[in-house]
């Protein structure tokens, strides 16, 4: 029997095997599916790109048709296989210049051509994958480039806008523009206007209609009126001619210098991915000010942005189209118009296709001078204010005024070079860069050294040290991240010659630590754990209570107080293998990157501390209970044991306790890195007197950090700390009115404009609230909690909705006590009558918080809780949520 006939007869029952056996079921066939979102998204992108394209078409010289190509190629090439969905593609102002100068060298077939070879380019370094390569240029650069093209966009348009026809360069079109306003063609300069006017008047208007007048893109507004006043008045001047596409150009093979076509293809490689990469970043920080957003589009895969663009590129140029590049604008307004996927892209380019056949007759009543006066307000706004105060603040002017000007009067890839120049020049200035002064001040000779010490400086750091006379006191401050070995070592020879004929040489710094060496460093009676000859020792070795402390800025802030009460390693665990594990010491790479680049010998004076020992706290068994249940809580004594022993032979000294160590050493730590960084804004809030925004009323648990949670700074939070972020009611303080005289002065005074009602999690406060028993002593401390007995009250509430967090309930009783804690307490405040009184007069808001402390996660109570029927949820803060 033959294969091909079927076993079964007709009468047989038919079986369908739908999978094969002991596999799984195929997933179901699921239709494409558009969101709405994306499709009102490719509309407003659609709307802003036809004007754009042709625009940028006209300024180039190429076929109008062109610029409706790339912009089509970009939406369906570049959008479905870029690697970041929702920037949108297209022919680019930014290649306005550069495309330009190639049609009217080689012509416009071999521009095609060129744009091909960049597009390979492109597709040969996204498989090579040094896409964040382009990252590594300045954007100092990036921006000066694009004011550049701006300028020699506008300057050239502006002849067209006058009624007459732009040079081939800047200083031409400069020189000719005299004789250009002399001879003014009246129709050109109304449309001009008119399309300006509209431009920049539609952005503005005001009201509730106007918000909604908004959403329709101002280019597009600003053309079709321009267009209908022109047609209607019969105005008599050039419009835009787009020929059949049965006579467009498509790419040719190329003709011309060999050299002149590479460095031709270099330049469009280089432009359109430094521009399309930069712009991927950009979207990636739009995406992320969306909550909920960067989970649904994720970050953008910049090698396969960069195959996206070459392909769009290759597609383009074979097609006759301009060079395709990442557009800001219509990414921007992508993003912002609500795009979740990159169908809005495609989406768009669909639509360019669309007109590009079906509107012909529409596009040909467009004005010339319309789309010319669109691209030069395009080309005024790539001269941004922002980047200019950005480059300014950074101290990076040079870079960008010589990439701007060698843009304008070079050309791109020349001015690019010359801003490449200057900026390494920058960098190399600053760090050879290095100031050195000496003076002395009551008997201490004082050195600061600011900037990098590297070989360059030696000779100065020497003149500098041989004027400080033999036995003085010498403060050395390195205020630097980077010290070579030249440097080092002459910095080691000085400090070993001056201690040994009875000198006193401390080193300070930011990064480098503090260090003191003084006469008779090195001799036959000194510590051997102490550091080498002439290597600074920890700060105060001698006579500071500081000594042996090894926290320093970079290692991780773990509650990491070096002088606490030495603890037990935990139950069950080998006192041995705790003491290895805390006396760990990093590895070289590991302490080399904490020690901020310093040469290894410094780095190595950190590390003579030692654990000596342990000992349990007996002064409280809650204590002690406490430490056994978290034991990587604890702080272990890291001081040497000469300095223990000092210590303890003089009990008496001043900061020999570890409390007042540790608090010395906190203040000294301020003193030394934080001082000279906020001294400037605290003695502005001194002049001008506190301002705060807001009362963040919160617990006075040790865990809660309120300038860490809010990132706040001197004068943001007046902040009020009490047991169990309790808000007494009003009448029932009873001789404690502490807490009603600060929402008072706050609220009155103070003018913030709200207040934060924060609990966190494992309150010790709320517990208390549950255990305690009718009959307890009344002290001090029950006392005070009776004003979250109210709390306990509203939980037990059957006929209330329990408080919770979004997307779980509570943990225990005692977190949802704390949630139920913040609620009430916001109702307490709202009895205050200073309180009521501002939210009567919409002056004043309220929110209700809750700190995680184990997940370091905050949550925010939903509403402002102004009203009773809201529901009491607190919604997770994720780190793009800018609604709070």
């Amino acid at each position: 029997m033959s294969a091909c006939v079927p076993t079964r007869t007709p009468d047989s029952p038919q079986i369908e095997r739908v999978h094969p056996p002991h596999s799984p079921p195929p997933a179901p066939h699921r239709r494409f599916h558009v969101a709405g979102a994306d499709v009102s998204a490719a509309i407003a992108v659609f709307l802003i790109a036809l004007p754009l394209s042709l625009g940028i078409a006209l300024a180039t010289g190429a076929p109008l048709q062109a610029g409706l190509v790339a912009a089509a190629v970009g939406g369906l090439v570049a959008g479905r296989f870029g690697g970041s969905p929702l920037q949108v593609s297209g022919p680019a102002a930014g290649l306005t210049v550069v495309t330009a100068d190639l049609i009217h060298r080689y012509g416009w077939r071999t521009t095609c051509a060129i744009t091909v070879l960049a597009g390979l380019a492109q597709l040969g370094l996204g498989c090579l994958r040094v896409a964040r390569s382009a990252l590594a240029v300045s954007p100092a650069i990036v921006h000066g480039m694009l004011a550049g093209i701006g300028v020699t966009i506008a300057v050239a348009q502006l002849h067209i806008v006058l009624g007459g026809s732009p040079q081939s360069s800047v200083l031409d079109n400069l020189s000719s523009l005299p004789a250009q306003l002399l001879d003014l063609h009246p129709a050109a300069v109304a449309v001009s206007v008119l399309t300006l006017t509209l431009l920049l008047l539609w952005p503005r208007l005001p009201g509730r209609l106007g918000g909604l007048l908004r959403k329709v893109p101002a280019a597009l507004v600003a053309v079709t009126g321009a267009t209908a006043t022109a047609v209607s008045a019969g105005l008599t001047q050039p419009r835009v001619e787009l020929p059949s596409w049965s006579s467009h150009a498509l790419v040719g093979l190329p003709e011309g210098p060999v050299l002149g076509l590479v460095a031709a293809v270099l330049t469009i490689t280089l432009v359109c991915s430094v521009q399309s990469l930069l712009g991927a970043v950009a979207v990636d920080k739009l995406i992320a000010a969306r909550p909920g957003l960067p989970a649904l589009v994720g970050r953008s895969d910049l090698d396969r942005e960069l195959l996206g663009q070459g392909a769009a590129n290759l597609v383009s140029g074979a097609l006759g189209g301009l060079p395709v590049a990442g557009v800001a604008v219509r990414s921007s307004a992508n993003v912002h118009a609500g795009a979740v996927s990159r169908n809005s892209t495609m989406l768009h380019g669909v639509l360019v296709v669309v007109a590009a056949l079906l509107m012909v007759p529409v596009l040909e009543l467009i004005p010339l001078a319309s789309l010319a006066a669109l691209v030069m307000a395009v080309g005024i706004q790539m001269v941004s204010l922002h980047h200019i105060r950005t480059v300014t603040r950074h101290r990076e002017v040079p870079v960008y005024a010589i990439t701007t000007l060698g843009v304008v009067f070079l050309g791109v890839l020349q001015g690019v070079a010359l801003g490449i120049a200057v900026a390494v020049a920058v960098s190399m200035h600053r760090l050879a860069r290095t100031r050195i002064t000496h003076d002395e001040k009551e008997g201490t000779h004082h050195v600061h050294v600011r900037g990098q010490l590297t070989f360059l400086a030696v000779p100065r750091l020497s003149r500098a040290l041989h004027h400080v006379p033999q036995g003085a006191r010498v403060i050395v401050e390195l205020d630097g991240s980077f010290m070579d070995h030249a440097a080092y070592e002459t910095l080691q020879d000085w400090q070993r010659t001056h201690t040994a004929q009875g000198g006193f040489v401390e080193l300070t710094g930011r990064r480098s630590g503090a260090g003191t060496v003084r006469s008779g460093s090195g001799g036959e009676d000194e510590d051997p754990a102490a550091p080498p000859v002439g290597v600074a020792a920890p700060a105060g070795a001698v006579d500071s209570p500081l000594t042996g402390c090894r926290c320093r800025p970079w290692t991780p802030w773990r509650n990491h107080q070096c002088d606490g009460p030495m603890s037990a390693p935990p139950p069950g665990a080998g006192a041995t293998e705790h003491q290895e594990g805390l006396s760990k010491e990093p590895s070289g790479e590991e302490a080399d990157g904490r020690s901020g680049a310093l040469p290894a010998e410094f780095a190595e004076s950190t590390r003579s501390a030692t654990v000596s020992g342990f000992a349990r706290s007996a002064t409280s068994p809650a204590l002690t209970e406490q430490a056994e249940q978290a034991p990587h809580t604890q702080r272990v004594e890291q001081a040497g044991p000469t300095e223990q022993t000092e210590h303890a032979q003089a009990p008496g000294a001043a900061g020999s306790r570890p409390s007042a160590r540790q608090l010395l050493r906190g203040i000294s730590a301020f003193q030394r890195n934080t001082a000279p960084l906020v001294r400037g804004e605290l003695a502005r809030l001194a002049r001008e007197g506190q301002q705060p925004s807001q009362l963040f009323l919160t617990c006075a648990d040790s865990r809660l950090v309120t300038s860490m949670i809010t990132s706040s700074g001197p004068g943001d939070l007046f902040v009020v700390r009490n047991v169990g972020n309790l808000v007494p009611p009003p009448g029932e303080e009873s001789g404690d009115d502490s807490v009603a005289a600060a929402i008072e002065y706050a609220v009155d005074v103070l003018k913030v404009r709200s207040i934060t009602v924060c609990g966190h999690s494992g309150c010790g406060a709320m517990q208390a609230l549950l255990d305690a028993e009718p009959g307890d002593a009344q002290t001090p401390l029950q006392r005070w909690l009776r004003h979250g007995l109210p709390s306990l009250e509203r939980m037990a509430d059957a006929g209330r909705p329990r408080a919770r967090l979004a997307g779980r309930a509570a943990a225990d009783a005692v977190e949802q006590l704390c949630l139920t804690n913040v609620v009430e307490q916001l109702d307490h405040l709202r009895g205050h009558e200073s309180v009521a009184r501002s939210l009567r007069a919409g002056e004043l808001e309220l929110h209700g918080m809750y700190f995680h402390v184990g997940e370091a996660q905050a949550y925010l109570l939903g509403g402002d809780r102004t009203g009773e029927g809201e529901p009491e949820v607190f919604d997770h803060v994720g780190v793009a949520d800018l609604s709070a």
